[in-house]
């Protein structure tokens, strides 16, 4: 098995289509309980760091358009 990048260098793509392949193989594989929960805890790294730079961009989003995120108006 190769040796995993580690989560907090991963970008946000990167670790989301990690995930979404960890998803696949605990739905479609049959794995040891070591092996699944292993998965498992990768994947809630995952999900942890995706979640982080997902609040980063909101953030920076809100600080360059001022006081918050506004609705898009239909003209």
């Amino acid at each position: 098995m190769a040796k995993q990048k580690a989560v907090a260098d991963l970008s946000f793509e990167e670790a989301s289509s990690e995930l979404e392949g960890i998803v696949a193989t605990l739905e479609n594989e049959q794995k040891s309980l070591e092996d699944s929960m292993a998965l498992f805890e990768r994947g809630q790294a995952l999900i942890k760091h995706c979640s982080g730079l997902l609040e980063k961009a909101e953030l920076k989003v809100k600080h360059l358009t001022g006081d918050g995120i506004s609705d898009f108006k239909d003209e």
